[in-house]
C-alpha cells in the first residue's frame, strides 16, 4: 500500500499534463465548414497501408469494411496482413465516430465503457472532448483507465495513394491504461486527417512512448509507435 499512492498521484499528475497540453495545442490546418457526420453503407471499404518503427518497421496493409447497419449499430469488419501481422477483428458502432468495440492504439480490440468518441460529430475548427473510458475486458485496477483528450484544428489538402483530399486535422493526445509496478502508462500523441469525402481518416502520424518508475532507465523515454496511417483505396457500398 505504501508504493501504491506515489504511482497513482504520478499517474493523476500525468493525466493533467495531457489535459493542459491538448487545450493549447496548434492542430493547424485552414477555417473551414465544420465536418458532418457520413451516411455509412453495407459495403464501404477502406483500404489502409501502416508503416510503424524505426530501424526494422513493421509493414502492413488493413481492410475496413462494413458489413452490417442495424439500428443503433455499424459492424466494421478489419483484416490486417503483413509479412509479421495477420489479423481479423470487428468494431461496433453505435453511431458514426461512436465505438462500443474496436481499437484505440494499434490492431487490439477493446470493449469501451462509456463508448469510445473517436469523432465527435460534426467536426468543427476548436471543438475539444476528453474521455477516461475502460476496457471492459480488463480488471478496474489498480491504475488508471484510457484518458483520451481530442482537439480539432482547421482544414488543408492532404495527398495520400489514394488521392488528394480535403480533410480536417485532429490532434489525439493519449494515456493508456498498460500501467505496471515497473513502468509508467503508454503516453500516445496522434495527428489525424479526417475526409468527409470517403467518411474515415485518409491519413495519420501516431507516436508514442513510456517511462520506467525506477532503475537507470527510469530518466529517459522508450519509444513506443513509430507509424504512418494512409489511405490507399475507397470503395463505396451500395
Amino acid at each position: 500500500m505504501p508504493i501504491r499512492n506515489p504511482i497513482h498521484i504520478t499517474a493523476v499528475a500525468l493525466a493533467a499534463l495531457l489535459a493542459g497540453a491538448c487545450a493549447s495545442v496548434d492542430v493547424g490546418g485552414d477555417p473551414g465548414p465544420p465536418a458532418p457526420a457520413p451516411d455509412y453503407r453495407v459495403g464501404d471499404r477502406w483500404v489502409y497501408h501502416i508503416v510503424d518503427g524505426y530501424r526494422s518497421p513493421v509493414v502492413w496493409d488493413e481492410t475496413h469494411e462494413v458489413v452490417s447497419i442495424e439500428p443503433g449499430l455499424i459492424t466494421v469488419r478489419v483484416v490486417a496482413k503483413g509479412t509479421t501481422v495477420d489479423v481479423e477483428r470487428f468494431e461496433k458502432w453505435s453511431a458514426p465516430g461512436i465505438v462500443l468495440q474496436g481499437a484505440v492504439y494499434d490492431i487490439e480490440t477493446r470493449r469501451f465503457d462509456p463508448p469510445l468518441i473517436r469523432y465527435q460529430f460534426p467536426l468543427a475548427f476548436g471543438d475539444r472532448w476528453n474521455q477516461r473510458v475502460r476496457d471492459l475486458d480488463q480488471p478496474p485496477g489498480p491504475y488508471g483507465p484510457i484518458v483520451r483528450f481530442v482537439t480539432v484544428g482547421g482544414w488543408q489538402k492532404v495527398t495520400t495513394p489514394a488521392g488528394t483530399f480535403d480533410a480536417i486535422r485532429m490532434r489525439v493526445i493519449m494515456t493508456l491504461d498498460d500501467e505496471t509496478v515497473w513502468r509508467f502508462p503508454t503516453q500516445a500523441n496522434y495527428l489525424i486527417w479526417y475526409a468527409p469525402a470517403v467518411g474515415a481518416s485518409v491519413r495519420e502520424q501516431k507516436r508514442s512512448e513510456w517511462r520506467d518508475k525506477g532503475g537507470q532507465d527510469a530518466v529517459g523515454f522508450h519509444p513506443g509507435q513509430n507509424a504512418v496511417v494512409e489511405l490507399t483505396s475507397f470503395t463505396r457500398g451500395r
